[in-house]
This record gives C-alpha cells, sequence and structure tokens, in this order.
C-alpha cells in the first residue's frame, strides 16, 4: 500500500480553554496503513531519520528520511521496505548512524528463525540502499529486539532482546565486526528473571563517558509485582573489565510502591551523573512515574520519584525523558489526558518538568492527545537546535495510522 505525506503548517490541539495552555503540534507525516514505535534521529543536514513496523504487511515495513523544506513542509523518501522472508519484519526502534553514514536497527521478527535481526542499511553511491542481515537471533540466542541498538568507540554495536536466553527473560549483546563484513555475536548477559531483572524493553542502552553501559529490565527484580512482566524491574550497569570480560550490577530494584515498576524504556545522564527514566506503571497513583537515582560517592544510587502520574496528567509511559540546555525535562505518555480514546483511557500526552530552587519539579502538559489526529506517542524526544520536539504517534488508542509529529515551543 502505498504511504501518504500530509503536510500542515500548523496543528493546535482544539483544547485552548483547558488551564494548561498548550504548545503547537505540526503534523510531519502520517503513515497510510501502519504505525511506528521507534525513535527519530537528525543527520548533520537537518533531516529526520526513522522506522515503520507491520506484523503481517512486509511493504509497510520500511526505515525513511523525511527532509525540511524552506516553506516548512517536509518530503519523505523510503530508503528501504522489507520484501518478508528473511528479511527484517516488524521494527519497533529507530536507527542510528555510523561514521560513513550506514544505518543499523532491530526487528521483532524476520531473520532464519522468525525470532528478529539486527540489520545494516548500507549507503550506496548512487544514493541506494542495501540491506544486511548482521545477526539472525534463533530465539535461544535471543529473541524479541525491539531495542535499538548503539555503538562503542570501537565501532561494535550492542542491544537487548527481551526474550531468548537461557531463562527466556532477555539477553544483553555484543556484535563485532570483522574485516570480511561479517559481524561476531557475544552474548554479555542473560538475564535471569531473578534480582538482575527480566525483560528489557523499548529503551536502547545508554553509555558514559567511561564506557560503561546502563539499561532497564521492565520485570524481575527484588519485589514481586506482576505489571508487564512477572517482578517490578530494575535499573541496571554493564562495566567492561581489563580481561576483556563485563560485570553486571543492579543499581536500582523498584518495589512496586511509591517508587514505580516496569521501567520499559532506557535511561538518561544529567552533568552530575545521575540517572533520569520513567516506570510505566506504580507511583503514588499507580499511572506511572518519573524518576531520578542519585548518584552518591560510594557508588550506590537513591531513588526519587520526579512526579508521579495520575491520569489526567498522563498515563503510562513507554518513552523515557530528555533534558533542554535549561535543564527542563520533556516526555510523553502513552494514554492518559483529557479525552477517552476509543480503545484506550486517553490518547495521551507530553509534558514537560522544571526543576524548582528547593529541588522539586514541577509538571506543566504541553500537549493533550485528541485521536484526531495524533495519539498514543511511543518514542522518546529529539530536540533540534531551536528546542523544539520530535517525536513518533503511534495510533493505537484509536486505531488509526501513526504520525511523525513536532512539538513547537
Amino acid at each position: 500500500m502505498k504511504r501518504v505525506s500530509i503536510f500542515l503548517v500548523a496543528f493546535v490541539c482544539s483544547l485552548a480553554q483547558i488551564a494548561t495552555a498548550q504548545d503547537a503540534v505540526k503534523t510531519l507525516l502520517s503513515f497510510n496503513g501502519t504505525e511506528s514505535e521507534g525513535n527519530l534521529i537528525f543527520d548533520s543536514a537537518g533531516n529526520l531519520y526513522g522506522t515503520t513496523g507491520d506484523q503481517y504487511d512486509p511493504s509497510l515495513i520500511t526505515v525513511f528520511e523525511l527532509s525540511p523544506n524552506s516553506d516548512g513542509t517536509w518530503t519523505e523518501n523510503v530508503l528501504w521496505t522489507s520484501a518478508g522472508g528473511n528479511e527484517p519484519l516488524n521494527i519497533r526502534a529507530g536507527v542510528v548512524f555510523d561514521i560513513s553514514g550506514n544505518l543499523y536497527g532491530t526487528s521483532q521478527y524476520g531473520g532464519a528463525s522468525n525470532c528478529g535481526t539486527v540489520f545494516k542499511l548500507t549507503h550506496n553511491s548512487d544514493g541506494s540502499w542495501t540491506e544486511n542481515n548482521l545477526h539472525d537471533f534463533d530465539c535461544t540466542d535471543g529473541n524479541w529486539a525491539i531495542a535499538g541498538v548503539v555503538f562503542d568507540k570501537s565501532g561494535n554495536l550492542y542491544g537487548t532482546t527481551t526474550f531468548g536466553g537461557t531463562y527466556n527473560a532477555g539477553v544483553l549483546f555484543q556484535l563485532t565486526p570483522n574485516s570480511d563484513g561479517t559481524w561476531n555475536y557475544n552474548i554479555l548477559h542473560t538475564f535471569t528473571a531473578g534480582s538482575d531483572g527480566a525483560n528489557p524493553g523499548h529503551g536502547s542502552l545508554t553509555f558514559d563517558s567511561n564506557g560503561n553501559l546502563y539499561g532497564t529490565a521492565a520485570g524481575g527484580g527484588l519485589s514481586s509485582c506482576p505489571v508487564l512482566y512477572p517482578g517490578c524491574g530494575t535499573v541496571f550497569k554493564m562495566s567492561p573489565e581489563a580481561n576483556g570480560t563485563w560485570s553486571f550490577n543492579v543499581l536500582y530494584s523498584f518495589t512496586g510502591g511509591n517508587d514505580g515498576a516496569g521501567p520499559v524504556y532506557g535511561v538518561t545522564f544529567d552533568n552530575a551523573g545521575n540517572i533520569y527514566s520513567t516506570t510505566y506503571s506504580g507511583g503514588k497513583y499507580q499511572d506511572g512515574t518519573v524518576f531520578e537515582l542519585i548518584a552518591h560517592s560510594s557508588g550506590k544510587y537513591s531513588e526519587r520519584v520526579l512526579h508521579a502520574f495520575r491520569g489526567g496528567d498522563g498515563l503510562n509511559p513507554f518513552s523515557g525523558v530528555i533534558f533542554d540546555s535549561a535543564g527542563d525535562l520533556f516526555g510523553s505518555t502513552a494514554y492518559g489526558g483529557d479525552n477517552q480514546c476509543s480503545n484506550a483511557p486517553g490518547c495521551g500526552v507530553v509534558y514537560e518538568l522544571t526543576p524548582n530552587s528547593s529541588g522539586s519539579y514541577t509538571d506543566k502538559t504541553l500537549v493533550h492527545f485528541h485521536g484526531t489526529p495524533l495519539d498514543g506517542p511511543y518514542s522518546n524526544f529529539v530536540m533540534d537546535g531551536q528546542g523544539d520536539l520530535y517525536g513518533v504517534a503511534t495510533g493505537y488508542n484509536t486505531y488509526s495510522s501513526g504520525e511523525v509529529y513536532e512539538v513547537i515551543r
């Protein structure tokens, strides 16, 4: 099915009369018959890149580019479309660049065993793109790769799968390139569904400046707490050792109470090394949280909740948070807000958390989605130089197509 782009100068949410002033929302691209959950990325020229995923129709599984025009519209260019078979199927994450301008990503299905792939799109001299599977998961060494991949300084790739491994609780993997173009696959950690966590979710891993990896597991941990998965989830750290091995350390294990439960996205850092993200559930109202893990000189972390969602201001964040230059945090929730969607309790919101001199944060809802046309944001934001936010709405709450949108601040 041919996909249609919709270009609007501006789309301002309809409830201008509500107490919280809404920022303008501009639809950059509307997917025809499919959806997207993956993050967007910018290149150096200001073009956006993203993915679409469909569980059943390979022709709707794409990697695309959006290029800005001088009149404020955006032009879509589909770089690659899946042909089915062993090619990537149902892409649920975004893509990343290498230093040569090639793109890398993961897929939930596809590959020789239909258990998912890690793939590369090579940018050819004639402008075309060629897809190659770097690794086909066999369900034992990993299954359901719904988070993206990240590079280290040496050109190795790292990622997670939600299932697979000895305990079917997911794995953390490394792919190392060889001179002949092949890649070696290595499992760095197998989640046990015990105290280490289980079922890493949508968020990619994050490196710190010392080469340590950080991430979240949606389930497992020290508390019994069925949310999305058994257990309340963990935040973890992987550290490289001198002998080439990696050590695994749980930084925090959620209890499902006021501290939150079910962290399904990855983490980000402030300049002091503190860690920030969200939980899908838990918190004071059991609707999810934004949390901070405070780093102490002892190497330990303590958790504090920056905001507890309560339905009207958002419900169940599937994405994490990003900072602006002033230290404000921005994110979205998949549900909640001021309107009942046809398939969900609310269509989702975009929110801003502003730090106060007392150390607390003030929550402001920037956008209430109403399902016409935007609803159900799952992806993390990317920010341009003017501070505008770019994300993807899934359309899940109204059984509609997804969209790429800009929040104009």
